[in-house]
């Protein structure tokens, strides 16, 4: 960064000298019918057919390009080295001319020829174009990164990459005065990555594919809160969204099991209510009775379910990598969703077994009391 720095510097001041005395020694500040007249003096410190008739070009920036011919190819051979100094070296490259040519337009002092804005240009266009490179290469990288195949949980390796890229970035665009390339960059990027995580769906992993979903949205969404980065703040809010839908999936699939028959026996009492049976008809039916569902209710003492959620507790604990610490999170939606079933389930025996004495062998507050042991204890 300092040495491109040190040489764009000292390139404004010698051009715009070598210029200026280009100017005055030939008085190429003359109107066109006098530089004409000017061109067999000039033709002797230059080739005879530097000017074509009639004039189509400023003289003084015709003979500047001359004067360094060799500077334009000199200048893309060392920004292509500092390229290869770092993986992401263009985008100190892009920062440094971008922010150099704008300082010498800003600047108070004459501003640089034309030749000297024609040749920066140039190699601006050149840093660009590896920017850009860059970024598409690194987004075939993310989008095609495979997933281990003994992951068991924990941050993807894609994830991983896109973090550090835009960790790295917005230190290098920190003083930028412009950055309007990497907000492009940073967009592309992060829809790839947010692609890389939707195809876990159809990978062959051997664990919970949105538990593995929900830990990683929930890492780049936390990640972009701490970055505060304007143009992602729609791909921050996406994340959280994405976090939510698979955690409540990864709860709803799991849940069931510490009451896996009560939850069988009710969604076929759901399934007879929405095809239209009547509430108090719906223990006449033999596999809704109000013995099956008596049968069923004995299968769940109290302490039985207790001892499937503390089983349900270890598994889960097993199965969230440590890093995202979301163990507590995900207990508690675990608690809640359980209540919420809970009492979806007693206002079915309600409304369908009214007046048959049956219900649950436990209550919200035993519930309440389950799952609060099992955390202070683990």
């Amino acid at each position: 960064e300092q040495m491109l720095e040190q040489v764009l510097r000292q390139l404004q001041p010698l051009c715009t000298s070598e210029q200026r005395f280009l100017q005055e020694f030939f008085r190429l500040s003359q109107d066109a019918a006098d530089l004409q007249g000017l061109q067999v003096s000039v033709g002797t410190v230059s080739s005879p057919g530097l000017w074509p008739s009639p004039l189509s070009k400023e003289p003084t920036t015709r003979l500047l390009s001359e004067l360094f011919s060799c500077l334009e190819p000199e200048l893309r051979g060392f920004l292509d080295v500092c390229n290869k100094v770092h993986p992401f070296g263009c985008l100190q490259v892009l920062v440094t001319l971008s922010d150099s040519i704008f300082e010498m337009w800003g600047s108070s002092s004459a501003p640089p020829s034309s030749f000297l804005n024609t040749v920066l240009g140039s190699v601006l266009l050149l840093a660009k174009s590896s920017f850009n490179k860059c970024i598409g290469t690194l987004c075939k990288e993310i989008e095609e990164a495979k997933v281990p195949s003994k992951m068991k949980g924990g941050i993807l390796p894609s994830v991983s990459r896109f973090e550090e890229f835009v960790a790295f970035s917005e230190e290098v665009f920190r003083t930028a005065r412009r950055r309007g390339e990497l907000d492009k960059a940073h967009l592309r990027l992060a829809s790839s990555v947010f692609s890389s995580i939707n195809s876990l769906s159809s990978a062959n992993l051997k664990v919970n594919t949105d538990m593995v979903t929900m830990e990683n949205f929930h890492h780049i969404h936390c990640f972009l809160c701490q970055k505060k980065i304007p143009c992602l703040e729609d791909k921050k809010r996406e994340a959280k969204q994405r976090y939510s839908e698979h955690m409540e999936k990864y709860v709803i699939k799991y849940l069931g099991q510490p009451l896996e028959k009560l939850n069988h026996f009710f969604e076929g009492v759901k399934a007879r209510l929405a095809q239209g049976v009547k509430e108090e008809e719906v223990s006449f039916q033999l596999a809704y009775s109000k013995q099956e569902l008596r049968k069923v209710l004995e299968k769940h003492p109290g302490k039985e379910v207790r001892r499937a959620l503390e089983t349900l507790y270890r598994k889960v604990h097993k199965e969230l990598s440590p890093e995202e610490n979301l163990l507590p999170v995900v207990w508690h939606a675990m608690e809640q969703e359980f209540i919420r079933r809970y009492r979806e389930f007693e206002d079915l025996i309600r409304r369908c077994y009214a007046g048959s004495g049956l219900a649950m062998d436990f209550t919200v507050e035993d519930l309440l009391s389950y799952f609060n042991s099992i955390t202070l204890s683990n």
